[in-house]
C-alpha cells in the first residue's frame, strides 16, 4: 500500500522564480490520494502528535507514514510536453542533419513500422517504462499516423499508469507513400475512433486524454486542419500539439505551402481554429513580435525543446525563453522529443536549457539572461503542468491536488556528485538536478499509485 504521508526535505515550485525547499516537512495525503495538508517545520518527534490532530478521515497510522533520511527528496513528477512516443528505438540516429532530411531518412521509416502492432506493443511497453522510470510521470505523446498503434499507446499508459496525452498523428501529405493518411477524411475518421476509443477506456480522463495532433503544417492538407480545427471547435476538452517555427528549413517550406499567411504560422493555425489555451507548440525558436502576441493573447503553451534543437533541425536554435517568462502569460513547459535528440531525459533538458539559455544571453548581447536552476526546474513541474492545463491538478505539492511525485535519494550508487556532510539542502537538490540520473529517483507515483517499473 502507498504511503499516506512524507516527512522530510520537500521540494517544489511556486512559479519561475519561486522554487520552494522545505526541511522538516510534514506532506499528508487523503484517502483520494489528494495532497490534504503541507505542514512547514515539524520536528520528526512531532510527526505522530501532528497526525492525530489533523482533520484527515480516517488519520494515517505511524506505519502510513514514509520518513525520508538526509540525502532524500520528495520532489513533484516531471511533464513532459513535447515526445513522439514512436521514435523511442531512434534515438540518437540522424544527428546534425536538416531536419526535412532527417524526417525523410530517418523518422518517416522508423514510424511506419507500427502498422504492426505487435511492433507497436513491444516498443510502446519499453517506452512507456522507459519514461517512468526517468521520473515522467506526465507526458503529452505524439503517435504514429496509425489508428490501431496509438490505441494501443493509449492502452499501455492507462495499464501503467501513466498520466498521458495521446495523439493519433495527422499527415495526408508530404510523407512517403508507405508513411501517410490516404486523405483528410481517412485522417479525421481514425482521430475520430482514437478520441472514442481514449474515453471509453478512460471515461472520467483520470490518466489519458486524446490530443488532436496535426504534425505540421507541411504535412497537412487546409482540408485536413480545418477538419481538425472543427473537432477541435466541438471537443473543448481536447488539447491540441504542433510544431511550431521549429527550424528555418520547416519554416521556409510552410511559407511556400501556404503563402497567404506572410509566413506566419500563428497566423495559419489561428485560421484553422488550432490555437486555444490548449495548445502546445513544439519548439517556437524564432517567433516575431506579432507571433509572440498571437499566442500570448489565445494562451497557448510552449514545449521547449533544448536538446533537440541543437542537435537536430540544422542550426544551433536557442528559443526565447527568458522572454516567454518576461511576458508572464505565455505558459512554457520542457520537452525531451525523444528521437529528436540524444536524450529522453528530462533532467538532460533542464541542464540543456540552462546551456540554450546562455547562449541566448551572449547571442542578444545581454538583453536575454540565462536562467537558473530554479526556472529550470519549474519548466520541468508546474511550468509543464501550465502548458497542458493541468496546472489545477498536478506540478507542485499544493493543497488539493493530485499526488505525482518523486521520492529522490541523493547517496544511491551512479555518477552524482557525492554528498558531504556540510551539504544544505539547496546544494543537494543542485547537485541532483545538474548531476543525478535515473538511478537516484527511487518512487515514482501517479495520483498516489507506485508507478516506477
Amino acid at each position: 500500500m502507498s504511503p499516506r504521508g512524507f516527512h522530510g526535505t520537500i521540494v517544489h515550485s511556486l512559479g519561475p522564480s519561486n522554487l520552494i525547499i522545505l526541511e522538516n516537512a510534514l506532506l499528508v495525503l487523503d484517502t483520494d490520494s489528494k495532497i490534504a495538508h503541507l505542514i512547514e517545520d515539524i520536528p520528526k518527534e512531532d510527526v505522530l502528535s501532528t497526525l492525530s490532530s489533523l482533520d484527515v478521515s480516517p488519520p494515517p497510522t505511524p506505519e502510513d507514514v514514509r520518513f525520508l533520511p538526509r540525502g532524500q527528496l520528495l520532489i513533484p513528477g516531471f511533464v513532459d510536453t513535447h515526445n513522439h512516443a514512436p521514435q523511442w528505438a531512434q534515438r540518437g540516429l540522424g544527428q546534425s542533419m536538416h531536419i526535412l532530411d532527417w524526417l525523410d531518412r530517418v523518422t518517416f521509416p522508423n514510424e511506419a513500422r507500427f502498422r504492426d502492432p505487435a511492433y507497436a506493443r513491444r516498443i510502446y511497453a519499453s517506452c512507456v517504462d522507459g519514461f517512468l522510470r526517468q521520473g515522467v510521470t506526465t507526458v503529452s505523446y505524439y503517435g504514429s499516423l496509425h489508428a490501431e498503434a496509438t490505441n494501443i499507446l493509449a492502452d499501455t499508459c492507462l495499464a501503467k499508469g501513466q498520466r498521458a496525452f495521446v495523439g493519433k498523428c495527422n499527415m495526408d501529405r508530404n510523407a512517403p507513400d508507405s508513411y501517410r493518411d490516404a486523405d483528410a477524411g481517412a485522417s479525421l475518421r481514425d482521430t475520430e475512433s482514437c478520441i472514442a476509443h481514449v474515453r471509453r477506456i478512460d471515461p472520467s480522463g483520470a490518466l489519458l486524454r486524446h490530443v488532436l495532433t496535426p504534425r505540421f503544417a507541411i504535412t497537412c492538407s487546409p482540408e485536413l486542419l480545418e477538419g481538425l480545427g472543427e473537432l477541435a471547435a466541438a471537443n473543448p476538452d481536447l488539447p491540441v500539439q504542433t510544431h511550431f517555427n521549429e527550424a528555418a528549413q520547416e519554416m521556409a517550406f510552410t511559407r511556400e505551402l501556404f503563402p497567404g499567411f506572410g509566413g506566419s504560422e500563428a497566423d495559419l493555425y489561428r485560421h484553422y481554429g488550432l490555437l486555444t489555451t490548449r495548445t502546445i507548440l513544439a519548439h517556437c525558436c524564432y517567433m516575431s513580435e506579432h507571433e509572440m502576441e498571437v499566442v500570448r493573447e489565445l494562451g497557448c503553451g510552449v514545449a521547449h525543446c533544448p536538446v533537440s534543437n541543437m542537435t537536430v533541425g540544422g542550426g544551433f536554435m536557442a528559443a526565447p525563453v527568458r522572454e516567454f517568462l518576461r511576458r508572464g502569460i505565455v505558459k512554457v513547459g520542457l520537452g525531451t522529443d525523444s528521437g529528436g535528440g540524444f536524450s529522453s531525459s528530462i533532467l538532460d533538458a533542464m541542464r540543456q536549457a540552462l546551456v540554450a539559455s546562455n547562449a541566448r544571453e551572449v547571442m542578444s548581447e545581454g538583453r536575454d539572461k540565462g536562467l537558473d536552476i530554479g526556472e529550470v526546474f519549474y519548466l520541468a513541474t508546474l511550468g509543464g503542468a501550465r502548458v497542458c492545463c493541468l496546472d489545477d491538478r498536478i506540478g507542485n505539492f499544493e493543497v488539493g491536488k493530485e499526488f505525482d511525485a518523486l521520492v529522490i535519494d541523493a547517496n544511491a550508487s551512479g555518477v552524482m556528485t557525492m554528498l558531504e556532510d556540510h551539504d544544505s539542502a539547496r546544494v543537494i537538490v543542485d547537485k541532483f538536478l545538474l548531476t543525478g540520473d535515473d538511478r537516484n529517483i527511487k518512487e515514482v507515483f501517479v495520483r498516489g499509485r507506485s508507478v516506477k517499473p
